[in-house]
This record gives C-alpha cells, sequence and structure tokens, in this order.
C-alpha cells in the first residue's frame, strides 16, 4: 500500500474520534471566547457585542481582584504542603510493617468521600459554638473562634480543608513510587557509606520519586485552583468577599447575577492562569526529575 493511500485511510479512520475531540474540547472553548466579548446575560434572547469590555471592567473589579488573591495563596499553600506531608506520610507507611492497610485506608477516605458531604461535615466541627473544634480549644483554656466568620481565619481553614482532601491522593501515588524504587538502589548506597535515612532520602527517594512528584504537584495544583464545592457549602465567599475564589466566583457571576458575558470573561482568565501555570510547573520540574 503506497504512502498515499496509508495516509488516507488512517486519515478515515481517525476522522470521528478527531470531531468528537473538536466538538467536545475545541467547540466550547471557542463558544466561551465569543461570550466573553458581549453583554449576554443568561436566558436573554439577543446579546451585542462589546469587545473586551468585560476584560476592562474584570481589572477594577473588587471582587475578582480578592477571589484571584485568595486563589493565589490557596494553591501556594496547599499544593507544597500536600505534596511534603504525602511523602512523609507515605514514607512512615512504608516504614512500618503492620496495619499498613488501615492506614492507608483512613489516610484515603477524604479522597472517596463527596466533596458536599466533606463541607457539612467541616462545617458542624468548626460550628462557632457546637463545634467539636472550638470545645477543644475552651478544654485547653483558649479562646473560641468563629473559624468561617472571621476574615481573617477563613481562607486559612479553607487551606486546611483542601489539605485534608488532597492528602490521600498524593499518599497513594508516593506509595506507589517508593514500591517502585529498586532495593539494589539502597544496597549499593550502603556499600557506599551512604546508610543514614536522610542521606538516602536525598540521594535516592527523592530523586527516583521525581516523575512521581511532578505529576502530583501538576495535578494537585489543578485541583485547588478548581476549588469551588467547600467554598460553597461552607462560606459562599464570606464573610463579605473574603473567601472568595475564581471558580466560586465565575459561578455567581454567571448563574446567580446572570451576567454571562462577564461569567465566561472570567472562565477566559480562569483558563489561561491553569494551563499558563501548568506549563510553567511542568517545564519548571521537568529539569528536575530524574527518569528511569
Amino acid at each position: 500500500m503506497s504512502d498515499r493511500r496509508l495516509w488516507l485511510a488512517a486519515t478515515v479512520l481517525s476522522a470521528p474520534a478527531t470531531l468528537c475531540l473538536v466538538m467536545v474540547l475545541f467547540m466550547p472553548v471557542i463558544a466561551v471566547f465569543a461570550l466573553a466579548m458581549t453583554d449576554w446575560q443568561f436566558g436573554a434572547s439577543s446579546a451585542r457585542f462589546i469587545g473586551l469590555r468585560n476584560f476592562a471592567e474584570m481589572l477594577s473589579d473588587d471582587t475578582f481582584r480578592q477571589s484571584l488573591i485568595n486563589t493565589a495563596v490557596y494553591v501556594v499553600v496547599v499544593v507544597p504542603t500536600v505534596a511534603v506531608l504525602g511523602f512523609l506520610i507515605a514514607s512512615a507507611i512504608e516504614a512500618q510493617r503492620s496495619l499498613r492497610t488501615l492506614y492507608r485506608s483512613v489516610h484515603f477516605l477524604p479522597v472517596l468521600a463527596t466533596l458536599a458531604s466533606m463541607a457539612v461535615a467541616w462545617e458542624a466541627l468548626l460550628h462557632p459554638t457546637i463545634g467539636p473544634v472550638n470545645d477543644a480549644l475552651a478544654g485547653l483554656g483558649l479562646p473560641r473562634q468563629n473559624w468561617l466568620g472571621d476574615a481573617d481565619l477563613v481562607v486559612p481553614v479553607l487551606c486546611v480543608v483542601g489539605v485534608w482532601q488532597h492528602l490521600g491522593y498524593a499518599m497513594v501515588l508516593f506509595i506507589a513510587g517508593l514500591k517502585a524504587i529498586p532495593q539494589d538502589l539502597y544496597d549499593a548506597a550502603e556499600v557506599d557509606g551512604v546508610e543514614m535515612a536522610v542521606d538516602r532520602a536525598l540521594r535516592i527517594t527523592l530523586p527516583m520519586l521525581g516523575p512521581v512528584t511532578m505529576f502530583i504537584v501538576i495535578v494537585v495544583a489543578l485541583k485547588a485552583f478548581e476549588v469551588f464545592d467547600t467554598v460553597r457549602v461552607l462560606t459562599r465567599g464570606g464573610p463579605g468577599d473574603s473567601s472568595e475564589m475564581l471558580l466560586h466566583t465565575l459561578y455567581v457571576e454567571s448563574f446567580e447575577f446572570f451576567r454571562t458575558g462577564y461569567g465566561a470573561a472570567l472562565t477566559v482568565i480562569f483558563l489561561l492562569v491553569v494551563v499558563t501555570l501548568t506549563l510553567i510547573q511542568a517545564r519548571f520540574l521537568d529539569r528536575r526529575v530524574h527518569y528511569t
């Protein structure tokens, strides 16, 4: 068969999948970019082209700026904390022989729980008057806190919930990565005089976990950018706008205020931020990854 016939056959066979890919992925992105240039409101029968006015309005929107700052803080806190704690917990579980399955299951349960039910449970734990967390503080002689009603505390609390939510996912991946490291490397290092656990971790374990770490950082960062359920259930962006996140602001503008054109502009910014940071992370981390 000639090259031209092979190319034609490949084109015909891949056409359905390519068409589905374009319709499912690229057409919605194009539609969002188009809507961002209009003043369309949800349910309206017509829309007016306004160019970049939605983006100009966004620059002067205090709520958008606050949600952007909060999202950045959330990602910066949650991602490295999840990666570090996930590695430490995975190492601790693999270092001992008994009750491994129990410890893995306990740490992985938050990943299996639905986000809405998880948020309701945290709301009960953090209740300002009858919550167990405040009861524990009172038992220690410390003042009770309005965890979800204090503008200075609400974002750190959301970060704690985010770490708890994603920690089991990182732990499982790190456990898989640890099991994939050949024992021969540790034996050879011991012969060469590398006997301390810290030295083995720095010289063997962490370099060999490079691909797993890069994957965890990128995936957890994407999930952190998409934080919505916990904000919606616990705070609804309050008090004031102190806990607004990008995805929640996008939802409120699009489906509560019905400003779909402005919501589409927020979606464009959200998409650009996520794609840009993901590419930067992949490029930065890939240089420090040792593949086997």
